[in-house]
Order: structure tokens, then C-alpha cells, then sequence
């Protein structure tokens, strides 16, 4: 069978709107501090149009508080590469069973019936502790955000693509876990590593799950990024761990994401990638 040519290249080599045409699902991209804002600019700037999920209540209960959504769709505009792109954004309470599809469904719709691209990036903050403070409520809480809504996105995300034409090109997903698997763990927050572990494990079976759908799944573990959670000397420790003394800022693993989104990357699936400056644990 004879390969298509890119369809931003017609063949003629890379292009910097490598996304050009695509569309893309970005969660929890609500706030320009974080790390769903940076990777809605990129692929952005590489020419896709972006749906931007949001749920403010959370991030207007933790210490950093909420952008006004208004703010962060202007960011993600002003970064778009295609002036015939586009960025919508809509809320969504993931922690419902029944808000993943809705709003995989709401997404494709408001960007034109097709769905390309899904980063599943949400997460619940807090409500978490040791193995000695965990407790039911809190491993509840953070199975139905971290782990139940972005498998159920997924299979979402597969229907969808199934009933697009056989292996229609670009299909991706990018999974974000969070380094519970390196030396040390995350023994402060077993509620939240145990679920972010899970998706990690499911990586390879997603992605052969997909594979007849010609989408690729792949999970990023960002290392500690500067997201405003943090200060004083504290952020001064974690950043001297860094080789570069510096923490990771939102655009470094948004830049291997939306690398991941593009078509030099179709031979790469069922991965578990760290992308953490070499962060020494």
C-alpha cells in the first residue's frame, strides 16, 4: 500500500504547522499556569484547533486559584499558528462517570465532527495523604479523576475514531502520569501515585487496543514542573536537584506532547516517556 503524503507537507519534507488540520482535546487546561495551557499553545502554534476542558471549582479550592477562562482561550489564540484554526473551550466534571463521553463528544462537535487528538491531563490536587492518613474517601476521589475518566475518555475517544474511515491518520493520545515508578516514589500522596501508576501500566494495552485505528497512545511523565504550587526554600531545594538548577516550566513537556501529536512521531506507541531534565530523586 503506498504512503500518503503528510497532509500540511504534500510530501515536500517538515513544516512547522505539522498540526495543520488536526484537532485536538487538551483537559485541565484551565489555568495559564499549568501545564494543559502550555500544551493547548503548542499545538496550537503547530496548527491545530483546540478544545480546552476546564473545571474551575477545582482550581479555584486550591491555594493557586482560577484564571478567568476568558484569559486562557486569548492565550491559546494568540498563539495559533493556522488563521483558520480555531479554540473553544467548555467545562466538565470528569469525576462524573458519565462527563467523559459527554464531553468527547462535545469536543469533536464543536471542532467539526472529527477528534484527532486527545491529552488527558487533568488530575485531582490534594485530598491525598500517606499510607498511615489514606482512606477510602480519598482513594475513591482520585480513581474517578485520575484514572476512571481518562480510561473512560479513551474508550470514548476510540469509538469516535472507529467510525471514521479505516485508519484515518493522526489519531493520538497522550496520557500524563507522574513519576511514581522512579526511585524514591511519591510516599506523601499514595492515593493520587497509585492511580497515576495505574495509567502507566495501561499504557501498552491501550495502545494495542488502538492500534487498528491507526492511533498511537503514549503516557509522559512531566518530572516536577514549576506549575505555581510552590515556594520559598522548598522550590529552591527541588530546583537544586535539577542539572540545570532550575525546575521544569510548563512548555518542556508540553513540547515533547505536541511533538508526540505530530506524524514524526507515528512510530512511537505504548510508551511510558520521563521528561524531567534529569530531576535527581
Amino acid at each position: 500500500m503506498p504512503r500518503l503524503p503528510h497532509p500540511t507537507t504534500g510530501g515536500r519534507g517538515r513544516d512547522r504547522l505539522a498540526l495543520r488540520g488536526r484537532t485536538a482535546l487538551v483537559t485541565g487546561a484551565s489555568r495559564r499556569g499549568g501545564i494543559g495551557h502550555a500544551v493547548a499553545r503548542r499545538l496550537a502554534a503547530y496548527g491545530a484547533s483546540v478544545y480546552l476542558h476546564h473545571h474551575v471549582p477545582h482550581d479555584a479550592a486550591m491555594p493557586w486559584g482560577a484564571d478567568r477562562i476568558e484569559d486562557v482561550v486569548a492565550s491559546v489564540r494568540a498563539a495559533l499558528g493556522d488563521p483558520e484554526a480555531t479554540v473553544v473551550a467548555g467545562p466538565g466534571d470528569l469525576s462524573d462517570p458519565a462527563a467523559p463521553g459527554e464531553l468527547l463528544a462535545t469536543a469533536a462537535e464543536a471542532l467539526g465532527g472529527r477528534l484527532d487528538i486527545l491529552v488527558a491531563n487533568h488530575a485531582l490536587s490534594g485530598s491525598d495523604g500517606t499510607l498511615d492518613t489514606v482512606d477510602a474517601a480519598m482513594l475513591d476521589a482520585h480513581w474517578q479523576v485520575d484514572t476512571r475518566s481518562v480510561l473512560l475518555l479513551v474508550q470514548a475517544f476510540a469509538r469516535h475514531r472507529a467510525a471514521l474511515p479505516a485508519r484515518t491518520p493522526g489519531g493520538r493520545v497522550v496520557m500524563m502520569t507522574s513519576g511514581q515508578d522512579i526511585a524514591g516514589g511519591m510516599p506523601g500522596e499514595i492515593a493520587y501515585a497509585l492511580q497515576k501508576g495505574a495509567l502507566a501500566s495501561i499504557t501498552r494495552s491501550l495502545s494495542t487496543a488502538l492500534a487498528d485505528h491507526a492511533v498511537t497512545v503514549n503516557a509522559v511523565n512531566p518530572g516536577p514542573v514549576d506549575t505555581d504550587y510552590m515556594t520559598g526554600e522548598d522550590y529552591d531545594a527541588i530546583a537544586a536537584l535539577f542539572p540545570a538548577g532550575r525546575w521544569g516550566m510548563p512548555d518542556d513537556p508540553a513540547r515533547l506532547v505536541a511533538w508526540l501529536a505530530t506524524d514524526e512521531a507515528e512510530w512511537v506507541t505504548g510508551q511510558v516517556i520521563d521528561s524531567e531534565g534529569g530531576f535527581r530523586r
